[in-house]
């Protein structure tokens, strides 16, 4: 192990009884480096990132070796573990709400970590802790500091979980999935703001993902797993450009196409969506607060057979555009119509099976205590669509169109992957025979390998049925796959709209070329990735300027 060397993983196995999660794993990270793991889920890289910050689950066992700054920690009491965790390991993890204290102000959260690793006065704790908030970019910040963690956006619950990671100065930061939940904006300012901490500070950082474009961004070099093992690794731009196992090739080649070919829809047809000046308004949910304008003066047009993407940041309105689309928010003014028919004025049972949704929790959409084979069953049994005795054998025939074996008939939800979850969703949906398919953000919480078949399996089934077809996502490369034409959204109305391929790569406003630029994706195959990736840090540059020691 040299001097530069942070982390050494020897033969690294972590086991659940009988079952082996990672396997063998022999990993090194030097100081100054980030390096990325990359794999589709119960690929073991969580695990792997788990257990060098010693927060391996209770019933992991743990073999071979782990040495963090020369010492061996595998098997280190948990005393020691305390030491190291905050003061020399940070770590943010995927969910920051989930993560941060609902019941603590933000400030006294980041003050913690500093009074249990650093000998400091009160007054120096609470003037740090005002630094760290103004270092990772939140404005106010005595104001965050008295927030709670509900009080702030998911993009800025992240900087917080930031700043609490290196409030103690750690030398090594686990970033684990810190973007899949988030804006492509919000990402991108994310990402921008973890590469230059890294940079400022000289930090080693382990960046955990499924998203190839993000990791080709921010890293040096990769390590790609598969089944708990390390099936490659090497320099970031030799492993993207020419992969050398079947494994990693398939992974980037699972990224979506910039722009799906465009089919055109019967424009002369009764349209399949028609919304005129719509708005859709939330009361306020105090005395005195001002309502939302969620929808504000909409208009657009879906011919039959047409697929629409709508795009824009959380709060922009499209989810509530999507909701209304099939009945289940009322317009405060202007008009909705599905086929030519009111979705909130005409028979419920006749729009059903005109319109259907497929959400993007498909864990939540999907009743627990029901087999697959009586969740199909039962729009068939609301409808009447199928005699009983004929219900399971239409189950399976929706099952074999989303590419599920009937065998899965007789599994729970909670037995099946996310990808199989929505496949079933999808299958649902597809049950009465719908004319129109929204789909909200289905995708963005999908491996990218899952997330591509997901999207092959929308653009078939919108093929061989006809379908038209409404995509939300903030994933525009994943909506320009799926679309003929893109309509971007913000703060409750459309400020811009064309073809897919005329947004994507000639976006006319501001705020849609803001979108574009915040794409990793493009970023990273327009070059100018390794522009802005920081290169390894010497052994000097691991002690920061005096200004970034502050803290």
């Amino acid at each position: 192990m040299t001097e530069t060397t942070l982390v050494e993983l020897r033969d690294f196995r972590v086991r659940f009884g009988a079952a082996v999660a990672v396997q063998d794993v022999s990993l090194t990270l030097r100081r100054g480096e980030t390096l990325a793991l990359v794999g589709e889920s119960g690929s073991g890289k969580s695990l792997t990132a788990l257990g060098i910050a010693g927060l391996s689950p209770p019933a992991a066992l743990l073999s071979g070796s782990l040495r963090i700054e020369g010492r061996e920690m595998l098997g280190a009491p948990e005393r020691d573990w305390r030491r190291l965790r905050g003061a020399r390991i940070g770590m943010v993890f995927q969910d920051a709400m989930g993560s941060l204290n609902p019941a603590m102000r933000i400030g006294t959260q980041i003050a913690e970590v500093m009074e249990a690793h650093l000998r400091l006065p009160r007054t120096e704790v609470a003037r740090r802790v005002l630094e760290a908030l103004e270092e990772v970019g939140l404005p106010n910040p005595r104001d965050k500091a008295a927030a709670f963690p509900h009080q702030l956006s998911g993009g800025q619950q992240q900087r917080v979980m930031i700043a609490m990671a290196l409030a103690a100065d750690p030398a090594l930061l686990i970033a684990d999935e810190p973007t899949t939940a988030l804006d492509a904006t919000v990402q991108a300012q994310i990402l921008a703001l973890l590469v230059a901490l890294q940079a400022r500070r000289g930090l080693a950082m382990l960046f955990v993902s499924h998203d190839l474009a993000v990791v080709e961004g921010i890293a040096q070099r990769v390590a790609v797993m598969q089944h708990g093992r390390i099936v490659e690794e090497g320099p970031t731009a030799r492993v993207f450009a020419a992969p050398t196992h079947a494994y990693t090739a398939a992974l980037l080649a699972s990224r979506p196409g910039p722009v799906a070919p465009a089919v055109a829809g019967d424009a002369a047809a009764v349209p399949a969506l028609e919304v005129r000046d719509l708005a859709v308004v939330f009361r306020a949910h105090r005395l005195g607060g001002v309502p939302l304008r969620a929808v504000d003066g909409v208009s657009l047009r879906i011919a039959p057979g047409e697929a629409l993407g709508l795009v824009g940041e959380s709060g922009s309105g499209k989810s509530t555009l999507a909701r209304t689309a099939v009945g289940l928010a009322v317009p405060a003014a202007g008009s909705i119509r599905v086929f030519g028919r009111d979705p909130m004025t005409g028979e419920r049972r006749a729009m059903a099976r005109t319109v259907q949704m497929v959400f993007q929790d498909a864990a939540g959409s999907l009743n627990p205590r029901l087999t697959i084979a009586a969740i199909l069953a039962e729009p068939l049994a609301v409808h009447a669509l199928c005699p009983m005795d004929q219900r399971r054998h239409h189950a399976a025939r929706l099952l074999e169109e989303v590419g599920l074996p009937a065998a899965h008939l007789d599994r729970y939800p909670h037995q099946l992957s996310g990808g199989q979850r929505q496949r079933v969703a999808i299958a649902r949906a597809l049950a009465v025979n719908p004319r129109l398919l929204v789909c909200d953000e289905p995708v963005s919480a999908l491996d990218m390998t899952v997330q591509a078949q997901v999207l092959d399996l929308l653009a078939r089934i919108r093929r061989e049925r006809g379908l038209a077809l409404l995509f939300i996502g903030h994933d525009l490369e994943a909506v320009g796959a799926v679309s003929d034409r893109i309509a971007v959204m913000k703060d409750g109305r459309v400020v811009e709209i064309g073809t897919a391929e005329a947004v994507l790569r000639r976006p006319v406003t501001a705020y849609a070329q803001a979108l574009v630029a915040a794409m990793p994706r493009r970023l990273a195959r327009g070059g100018d990735a390794a522009a802005t990736r920081p290169a390894p840090a010497s052994e000097g540059a691991h002690a920061r300027a005096p200004a970034a020691a502050g803290m």
